[in-house]
C-alpha cells in the first residue's frame, strides 16, 4: 500500500505560479512512476505528466508542456508539480497517483487538491 497526500492548491491569477506537492508514505520505496492528473467539472480526467521515481525522467501532456515541471525528492518521498504561466483552463482538481513496477495502471491515488486560475 502507498498513501498519497497532495497539498499546495489554491487560487492563482492568470500568468501566475503555484507548486503542488504529493507526499508518499507506506511502501513508497516501491514506486515506479508518479503521475499527475487533473479533472474539471464536466470533463474527463486528463493526464498532466509523470516522473520516473528512480531516474527522474519526465513526460508531459502537450497542454502543459513548457509551463509545468514535475520533480521529486526521493529522500522526502515527495513529488512536485510546478505550475507556471497558469491559464484559466488549468482550473481543476489535481491528483497525484503512483504506478508500481510491472503495472500498467496507476494503483494508488491521492485525495486531490483544487487549483483555481482566476483574476
Amino acid at each position: 500500500q502507498v498513501q498519497l497526500v497532495e497539498s499546495g492548491g489554491g487560487l492563482v491569477q492568470p500568468g501566475g505560479s503555484l507548486r503542488l506537492s504529493c507526499a508518499a508514505s507506506g511502501r513508497a520505496f516501491n514506486i515506479y512512476r508518479m503521475g499527475w492528473f487533473r479533472q474539471s467539472p464536466g470533463k474527463e480526467r486528463e493526464f498532466v505528466g509523470r516522473i520516473s521515481w528512480s531516474g527522474g525522467g519526465t513526460y508531459y501532456a502537450d497542454s502543459v508542456k513548457g509551463r509545468f515541471t514535475i520533480s521529486r525528492d526521493n529522500a522526502k518521498n515527495t513529488a512536485y508539480l510546478q505550475m507556471n504561466s497558469a491559464k484559466p483552463e488549468d482550473t481543476a482538481v489535481y491528483n497525484c497517483a503512483v504506478q508500481l513496477p510491472g503495472r500498467a495502471d496507476y494503483d494508488y491515488w491521492g485525495q486531490g487538491t483544487q487549483v483555481t486560475v482566476s483574476s
